[in-house]
This record gives C-alpha cells, structure tokens and sequence, in this order.
C-alpha cells in the first residue's frame, strides 16, 4: 500500500512529512516535491515503488491499490486536483487548516494535527478546492439477453484476465475465508501464482477454519492458519479501532480477524488477494431475497456504492496497517461493469444466491465450498455475540442511555458500539461532524 498527502501551499515539506509520518505503516520509503503551488508527498512499500517514480517524473502522489483503483493528488501551476475511483476502494480524505489552506491524506488521522473538520473525497469524484465533481457514478446497464451458460463462461473469463493482469507482479497470496467469493479468488490466483500462500484465522473450531482449510487442500496451496483466543481480540481491539478510524460495530466486529490474518499474511507476501464485492455483486445477502426482484438490480449498485466507507476500509486498513496491499478483484472495473448487465435471475435463482458465480468456478472448488451459504465475516470466523457480550459485561443500562447520543447527533445503536467509540474516542477525540465515517447498512438499533 502507498499513502499520500499534501498542502495546497509551497514551503509545506515539514507539515507533509509529519503527516506522512502518522500514516507511515502504508510505506516505508518516502518522497516529498513542490508542484506548483502544492507540496504533494508519497510513502511507498518496495511493492509499490513506482508511486515514487510518478510523484517525482508526473507530480502526481498516487496511491493505487489495483488496477484501475486509486486516489490521486497532482498540482500544476496554482492548480490542485484530487481524484478517487469509481468503487472508492484506495481512500482519500481533506480538510483546511487553521490558516485556510486545503490539506489531505489518505487517512483520516494524518490530517487531524492540522484540522478537525476532514472529509471524505466520494467515490467517482474530483476536487479542484472549490468544487467536489462527480466524474463516474455506478449505474444501471442494459441486462444481457445471452444464455446463462454463455454468462457464466464471460463471467469465468474476465475472472481469470484479473488474475493474468496481476501476474507479473511477483508473489500474492490470499484472504482465505473458505466462503464462496475468497475461494474463487484464491483457486484462480493458484493457477497463476506458484506458490500460492493462504491465511486464515478464526477461534478454534470456527467454520471458516475447517471450510479454508478445504479449500487450500484442494488448490495445494501454502496455507497459514491463526488460532485466535478471546483474549487476542480482546487485547487487539484498540489497535483495529485505531487502524480502521471507526467505531460502526458491524464493521469493527469484521475487523478483528480481518486484521489478525493481514498481520500473519504480511510475513510471507506483500499484497493479497481479497474477496470484497462479491456478495454486492451478486446479490449475496440473505436479505435480498425478500425484496422485489425488480428493486434489486437498484438495491445491489447502492450496497455496491455504500463499500467505499464501510467493508472496503476494513481491507484496505487491516492490509496496510501492515504495510501490504489488498486487491479486490471482484471489483475489477471489467469484472464490475459486466456484473451490472447479469440479469437478476441469474444472481438469485431458486433461492440460491450468487448463483451465476457458483456455476462459473464449479469446476474449481469442492463441491461444499461451492454450495456454501453466505455467512457473515465473523460468523464464519467463531466470533459471533462474544464481543457484544463482552460489552454487556462492562457498560451499565445507565452509561448507555447517558452517553449514547454523540455531539453530531448521532445515536449509537447498541452497548457494543459504545464500546468501540469510547475506544474512537481515547485514539482520535470528539467530532462535531462525522460524515466521513460509514455506518453499516441494516445494523442492528436498540
């Protein structure tokens, strides 16, 4: 992972370099220039070390996380503009100093020394410091009329052009949940990546122990398994908050073991492969199948633009706080476009969800794995309500009803998210606003 960041003003280095500094785990090696009337800077891993090269050759800070994922700063003359991607995958957030002028960086804690109010650059759109400008929204396509064996055989193509794409890029390895979407991506890298090395993590005899481990036998891959206490978590907890610069509990709660593994994954590889998107896609969740098949193509691209602040901070935190890289195949822009032109028959079908995706790779996972019901990260991964439970334990009915209600307004939503805010709040303090921070989805309110 690369992170950047900058001052629209000249003479910045030594307010760069300390911005720099606080998101440093997403590099190593770091470069800072004048262009134009911006002081832009980059700290790079080796494994992307030609955001180096950008930034002193096009003065252009760049942060990309896959092909066609990215967030960008470039300054020319006294112009300045910022640039994130369609999907919102690499992050990018900005503010003004106490002076007024326009800073940002790719985390939301490397801006907090010199504002209070940072903001979240949307996904798909460009900054200029005056204006916010949409350049590419997700939206509905013409629905292919082709047959489903003919969808799922361009679905299995793009699949693997992916994977050919990273090819070159040395050795990667894999999230491995053992659920459907990290499996696909992890059996396809296998055939391109020798050896391929997989992680899982979970509490002992949690379901996504024994279905990964199902899956790594399958492909021969190099597989690492993370047996995780209570007390790991536990003891982990701020860490994650700190990374993931959120309290939404859904998201914390997926977090913990997503962090756990990206820390083990960093001492064999410097990037992996991740399976986000795929339930958004392909219409994965449960809940769907209660909807009005003609709401869904509509309900699946805004769960799709909801990721940005949400499960996709989750990867891109847990990767680069060890200073690796997470790429999100599945949201691949050829994978994405072709996904929104699957009719919605074909993603739930019978009642099966991701049912063009299963009879895509049905040819490359056991059949358990392909027949696999959707679960929620950290059902998959043992934690279900013990993180709830231990926030039942530590905060009263009384500390709840008094602190629950935030400066901006909002209301949090159960003792656990409590919990994790109180810890948001030790790491980074109170905010009068909070609009750069997701919040699940249909989490839960009581």
């Amino acid at each position: 992972m690369s992170g950047i960041a900058g001052i629209a003003d000249t003479n910045k280095q030594t307010d760069v370099k300390r911005i720099l500094n606080t998101i440093a785990h997403r590099g190593g090696t770091t470069q800072i220039i004048e262009a134009g009337a911006t002081t832009l800077g980059v700290t790079s891993s080796k494994y992307q070390s030609g955001a180096i090269k950008q930034l002193r050759r096009d003065h252009v800070a760049q942060d990309e996380s896959g092909f066609g994922h990215f967030a960008t700063a470039q300054g020319q003359g006294d112009e300045f503009t910022l640039k994130r991607d369609a999907v919102g995958v690499t992050p990018l957030y900005y503010g003004w100093t106490k002076d007024g002028l326009l800073c940002f960086a790719s985390e939301v804690k490397g801006l907090l020394e010199f504002t209070r109010h940072p903001h979240e650059l949307p996904p798909g759109h460009s900054f200029d410091g005056q204006r916010v400008v949409a350049y590419k929204r997700l939206t509905r396509r013409l629905e292919s009329r082709d047959t489903p064996e003919n969808i799922a055989a361009e679905l299995r193509c793009r699949l693997e052009k992916v994977m050919q794409k990273y090819a070159d890029r040395g050795m990667l390895g894999s999230w491995l949940s053992g659920g459907l979407d990290s499996s696909v991506l992890a059996a396809l890298a296998g055939q391109y990546f020798h050896p391929l090395h997989t992680f899982t993590a979970g509490l002992p005899g949690a379901p996504d122990v024994t279905y990964a481990q199902m899956v790594a036998d399958h492909i021969q891959s190099q597989h690492h398994v993370r047996q995780v206490t209570i007390e790991e978590m536990l003891t982990v907890l701020p860490e994650v908050i700190y990374h993931l610069e959120s309290f939404d509990a859904w998201l914390v709660r997926s977090s913990i073991m997503n962090y756990l593994v990206a820390q083990m994954a960093a001492d064999y590889v410097p990037a992996v492969f991740s399976g986000e998107g795929g339930d958004e896609l392909f219409a994965g969740y449960e809940y769907l199948k209660t909807l009005d098949p003609v709401d869904l193509p509509d309900e699946l691209i805004d769960i799709t633009g909801r990721l940005h602040n949400t499960a996709l901070q989750r990867v891109d935190r847990c990767a680069s706080a060890h200073g690796t890289v997470a790429h999100v195949a599945f949201l691949d822009p050829d994978i994405l476009d072709f996904s929104f032109r699957i009719p919605i028959q074909y993603k739930l079908r019978d009642g099966v969800e991701k049912w063009i995706l299963r009879e895509a790779v049905a040819d490359v996972l056991p059949a358990p794995i392909v027949n696999r019901p959707k679960a929620k990260f950290w059902e998959g991964a043992g934690v279900e309500d013990i993180l709830a439970q231990q926030a039942e334990q530590i905060i009263s009915d009384a500390d709840f009803a008094g602190e629950r209600r935030l400066p901006n307004g909002w209301r949090l939503n159960t003792k656990e998210e409590l919990l994790y805010y109180r810890i948001f709040r030790e790491h980074f303090g109170e905010f009068e606003e909070l609009n750069w921070m997701g919040r699940t989805k249909g989490s839960p309110v009581n």
